[in-house]
C-alpha cells in the first residue's frame, strides 16, 4: 500500500503541473497515468503536431517550480504578437506585448517536450512518486482518508484525489459529477509548415465562415497549424496530397505568409466543449480538460488547466500548514469558487465568439468587424485584454 496526501490521475500537463507544485512544497503525492510518460526530445527529432500555447504568467509558474528551464531549445517559441482578423468583414485587431512593457505575450510549446520536463523536474523531488502505467479502478471515502484501488489490485491511501484526466474523465464520471458538453460540429486540422516569408513570432489567426484558421511559431521557424473546420472539410483537407493542401492552406491564410513550402504530417481532432457542474466532491477535485474545455480558437486550454493546478496547490498548501485536512469540501471550495468564477467567463466567452464569427448574416458580420476595430483603436481596453493575454487577469498566478 502507498500512501501519501494527495493522488492525482492523469500526468498530463495540468496533473504534472499540480504535482510539481505539491512536491516543491514537500506534500507527499502519487501520480499515475495510463500512458507512459514521453522522453524529452533529443535534437532532430521531428516536432509532434500536438502544441500549447502557454502565456506569460503560466511560463513564470513553470519557471519558478524548475520545469521550464528543461525544456529543450527547439520545442518553444515566444511570440510577442498577437494578429487577428475576419475573413466576412473589415474587421481586424493586434495585441503587442510592448504595449505594456514585456518582450513577450506568451510560448508555443510541444506538449510531450513540457510533459517531459516537467516529470524530469518531478524525478529530483522525494516527494513526488510516479506511476505508469497505472489507474485507478474504484475507490472508497473514509473518514479522514480515501482508499483508491488501482487496476493492477494495489491500493493508494490518499486525503485527497485528483482527477486530471480528460474530458472524458472516468474519475468524474464515477464520482456522478454531472457536466455539460458543447458539439461545436467542428474538428481541428493540425499540422507544422514551412512558409516562404517567416513568421516573425507573431502568433496569427484568421476566421473563415467555417471556423479559424491559426498560424502560430514554432521555434525552427515553420508555423504550428490549427483549421477548425467542420468534419468533412477536415476530412477532405487530410487527405489531400501535400501540395494541394499547401496552395488550398496558403490561399485560406491569404498568403500572409506566402507560399507554404513544406507540410508535416496531418491529424484531424474533434473539437468539444465542456463544463463540470462541480469541480470538487467528498475527497475529489476536477483540475484541466476533466472540469472543462474550451474551443482552440483561443489557446486558453492549457493555461486554465495550469491555473486550475496553481490554485489548486494553493489551497492543498495551505490546509496543510495550518493543520487543516486539504480533502474536506469547506477546504476545496475556495478552489472551486475561483476556478469557477475565472474559467465560466472564459468558457462563454468563447461560445459567444464562436457563435459571432460563425454567423454569415451581413448585420453581424458589419457588427463583428466594427466590434474588433473599435477595439483595436481603443488604447486602454487593448491593454487590459494584453494583459489577459498574459495572464495578468488569472488570480492563481498572482
Amino acid at each position: 500500500m502507498t500512501d501519501c496526501e494527495v493522488l492525482i490521475v492523469g500526468a498530463g500537463i495540468t496533473g504534472a503541473t499540480l504535482a510539481l507544485a505539491l512536491a516543491d512544497a514537500g506534500v507527499a503525492v502519487t501520480l499515475l497515468d495510463r500512458e507512459a510518460v514521453p522522453p524529452l526530445p533529443v535534437p532532430g527529432q521531428p516536432l509532434d503536431v500536438r502544441v500549447s500555447a502557454v502565456h506569460a504568467a503560466a511560463v513564470g509558474l513553470l519557471e519558478r517550480l524548475g520545469a521550464w528551464s528543461l525544456l529543450p531549445a527547439g520545442s518553444h517559441a515566444p511570440f510577442g504578437r498577437i494578429e487577428v482578423w475576419d475573413a466576412g468583414s473589415a474587421g481586424r485587431i493586434g495585441f503587442d506585448s510592448t504595449e505594456i512593457g514585456q518582450s513577450w505575450l506568451g510560448y508555443i510549446v510541444e506538449n510531450r517536450a513540457l510533459i517531459a520536463a516537467l516529470h524530469a523536474r518531478l524525478h529530483e523531488l522525494p516527494a513526488a512518486h510516479v506511476m505508469v502505467p497505472a489507474t485507478v479502478d474504484d475507490w472508497q471515502v473514509r473518514a479522514d482518508r480515501l482508499t483508491a484501488r488501482l487496476d493492477d489490485g494495489r491500493d493508494v491511501t490518499a486525503r485527497l484525489l485528483v482527477g486530471a484526466d480528460g474530458a472524458a474523465s472516468p474519475l468524474r464520471l464515477r464520482a456522478g459529477i454531472a457536466a455539460q458538453t458543447d458539439d461545436f460540429g467542428q474538428c481541428a486540422l493540425v499540422c507544422h509548415v514551412a512558409t516562404e516569408h517567416p513568421h516573425e513570432d507573431i502568433a496569427r489567426q484568421r476566421f473563415l465562415p467555417t471556423g479559424p484558421l491559426a498560424f502560430l511559431p514554432l521555434a525552427d521557424g515553420r508555423s504550428s497549424i490549427v483549421w477548425s473546420t467542420t468534419p468533412p472539410e477536415a476530412r477532405r483537407l487530410a487527405a489531400l496530397p501535400a501540395d494541394d493542401f499547401a496552395l488550398e492552406l496558403a490561399a485560406a491564410f491569404e498568403h500572409r505568409l506566402g507560399t507554404v513550402t513544406a507540410v508535416s504530417e496531418r491529424a484531424v481532432i474533434p473539437l468539444r466543449g465542456l463544463q463540470a457542474a462541480r469541480y470538487v466532491g467528498p475527497r475529489l477535485a476536477l483540475i484541466g480538460d476533466a472540469a472543462h474545455v474550451v474551443h482552440p480558437m483561443a489557446g486558453l486550454g492549457a493555461n486554465l488547466g495550469i491555473g486550475d493546478a496553481a490554485a489548486l496547490a494553493g489551497v492543498v498548501i495551505a490546509a496543510l500548514r495550518s493543520g487543516r485536512d486539504p480533502g474536506l469540501i469547506q477546504t476545496l471550495r475556495p478552489y472551486e469558487r475561483a476556478r469557477r468564477s475565472q474559467n465560466l467567463p472564459v468558457v462563454q466567452a468563447i461560445r459567444g465568439l464562436y457563435w459571432l464569427f460563425g454567423a454569415d448574416a451581413a448585420p453581424l458580420r458589419l457588427l463583428r468587424g466594427a466590434g474588433l476595430l473599435t477595439v483595436d483603436r481603443a488604447g486602454p481596453v487593448k491593454r487590459l485584454l494584453t494583459a489577459a493575454a498574459c495572464g495578468q487577469a488569472d488570480g492563481a498566478f498572482r
